[in-house]
């Protein structure tokens, strides 16, 4: 966790109904059994921010930064609920992986609940990600077997919100995320670490598109990336890259 109380940048949208929150890297939506020695949740930190309750819509992993939707009572949760459910919430993530990755695709594996053995393939949910290349870098460190690696920087569209759908998804397709301690590559992972001093899962929650239940508007909360990522990008010459797909309006589930 970045810091222990919410900053006004923040914030990245507010009215009587609805709060944008840039959630960072490493802070947990909300608690559980097994983060009880875990720094404040984002959940308390809202709620100690606005002075009253407040209603997570939705949930991102704890190493994934961007945005995350509160809502201001249980009524326009409900509605918000609904929204994901109908999948009418348009969601573009930015992602690192390791590998080449010059032509866009879409991953329809099917998956079980993390850590869930009892379930079986056949009662595994559906789960649909689009993904299309940004950018790409060769960089002349090798990593076994090759004699150099190769990384390319990614637009993630789920159509659907299975935990883990992502970092999950990346997997079965041999293009695993940097920075992902349970789904990764560690030598990958440690090549970030060691040459580019970047220790965090390469996952931001980049902007949410949707109609606003309350005023029916139509609403897109972006969130900016935080300095870790920002190097990344810089280091690895992808600035212009992320700048030309930033005001692209394409939100991959055509």
């Amino acid at each position: 966790m970045t810091h222990a109380v919410l900053r006004p940048q923040d914030i990245l949208y507010r009215d009587d109904q609805l709060l944008g929150i840039n959630k960072p890297a490493g802070v947990p939506v909300h608690g559980s059994r097994i983060l009880e020695d875990t720094p404040e949740t984002l959940l308390a930190m809202v709620r100690k921010s606005r002075g009253k309750l407040a209603h997570v819509a939705h949930r991102l992993d704890r190493p994934v930064s961007g945005v995350v939707l509160f809502a201001a009572n249980k009524e326009m949760l409900r509605k918000l609920g609904q929204c994901f459910e109908d999948r009418a919430v348009n969601k573009r993530y930015l992602a690192v992986v390791r590998g080449w990755i010059d032509s866009g695709g879409t991953v329809t594996h099917p998956l079980r609940p993390p850590r869930d053995t009892r379930k079986t393939i056949s009662e595994a949910r559906d789960a649909v990600t689009h993904f299309e290349p940004i950018a790409q870098v060769e960089l002349p460190y090798p990593v076994h077997p090759y004699a150099t690696s190769r990384y390319s920087l990614l637009g993630l569209y789920p159509e659907t919100g299975r935990r883990h759908q992502l970092r999950m998804h990346m997997k079965h397709i041999s293009h695993h995320l940097i920075g992902d301690t349970t789904y990764g590559r560690g030598e990958h992972n440690r090549l970030f670490q060691q040459k580019l001093g970047c220790r965090r899962l390469l996952l931001h929650a980049w902007s949410l598109e949707f109609i606003h239940p309350g005023n029916g508007r139509q609403l897109r909360i972006e969130a900016p990336l935080d300095v870790s990522f920002s190097e990344v990008i810089r280091k690895l010459g992808w600035v212009e890259a992320l700048l030309s797909w930033k005001d692209n309006k394409k939100t991959g589930a055509s």
